[in-house]
């Protein structure tokens, strides 16, 4: 078939890849325009642009798809199909029915659970077991559409953000390159999204990520896997920010969160303070049960294990701050 892809950040560049070794063409490649990034604030082409550039697709950058001259250019390319992906702007109807076959959306999620902008972060918080990666048929709502593919993912203990993303990421490439292939042979079928199950992952705010110490062990841990590698869930130590990069449930936090997760426990010590210090880890009392951080970061340093981090900021005793 003849594919046009829409998309912009790192997780969409797997797809793009995917697609490009498949047998399909890609006729061009939409992301959103240049814009300033990173402490220099200088103007950079996104991950998507970089790459499609590489693979020499011609790239289209329309600041929206609001205009009838954005929506000409997409019709003129006479496309089968547009795949999209975390592409960051709004799709009109006109531009959703421009292809041949429509628009197909990679979410990253078991749809209908966490329809939205932050499914990956959203899974983490709640404690999911699992995810996935879901292909539906993009329409007026958001992503409402009917699904054509759907394939789980296991969320395991040490999953962060970071690694979640790249994982469904690449489960995206391979699972929209089945969906256009069934798509091309005449075989796919789309089936509606269950009508109970629907929950909406909303944007990520970067004050979330601030750790507040009086919750419960487990949800300080499941906060610091959600927020990693951005924003990086945060806290304060000696007044200056300290920001936690990996985090565990001590033993006692374990056997506490087990027993009952919402039953408030009384703590011997107030929450944020350090129990104990070692190689193993920086043990912070919680609400209910004990947090063990493994690897941490104070401002304008680089990130360290514990046990470095120890070697030149005693711990035992002192108490971490909520922002």
């Amino acid at each position: 078939m003849r594919l046009g892809f829409a998309g912009t950040p790192q997780f969409a560049v797997a797809a793009l890849d995917a697609l490009a070794r498949s047998g399909h063409t890609l006729a061009a490649v939409f992301t959103k325009p240049d814009r300033p990034a990173g402490r220099g604030q200088a103007v950079q082409a996104s991950p998507v642009k970089q790459r499609a550039a590489a693979l020499q697709i011609p790239v289209l950058q329309p600041a929206s798809f609001k205009t009838p001259e954005a929506e000409h250019t997409l019709r003129s390319l006479a496309l089968d199909a547009l795949v999209v992906v975390a592409y960051g702007l709004i799709l009109p109807v006109g531009v959703l029915a421009a292809p041949r076959l429509g628009c197909f959306n990679i979410h990253a999620s078991l749809l209908p659970r966490w329809r939205g902008a932050a499914p990956i972060h959203r899974a983490l918080l709640a404690g999911d077991s699992t995810t996935g990666i879901t292909i539906m048929r993009m329409e007026a709502g958001l992503d409402t559409g009917p699904m054509l593919a759907v394939r789980t993912l296991p969320i395991t203990s040490d999953d962060t953000a970071g690694t979640l993303h790249d994982r469904l990421a690449l489960l995206g490439g391979e699972l929209i390159v089945d969906t256009m292939d069934s798509l091309a042979a005449g075989t796919a079928e789309a089936v509606p999204q269950p009508a109970v199950g629907v929950t909406y992952a909303d944007k990520i705010n970067k004050a979330e990520a601030r750790i507040d110490w009086s919750l419960d062990a487990l949800t300080v841990v499941r906060q610091v896997r959600a927020f990693n590698p951005w924003p990086i869930a945060e806290s304060q130590f000696e007044g200056a920010q300290l920001r936690v990069w990996e985090a565990e449930l001590a033993p006692r936090g374990a056997a506490d969160a087990a027993a009952d997760p919402g039953v408030a426990v009384a703590s011997p010590v107030l929450p944020g303070t350090v129990l104990a210090a070692g190689n193993v880890g920086i043990d912070v009392a919680c609400g209910v049960g004990v947090v063990r951080i493994r690897k941490l970061q104070l401002a304008g340093r680089k990130p360290l294990a514990a046990g470095e981090f120890i070697k030149a900021h005693p711990m035992v005793g002192a108490r971490l701050a909520s922002v």
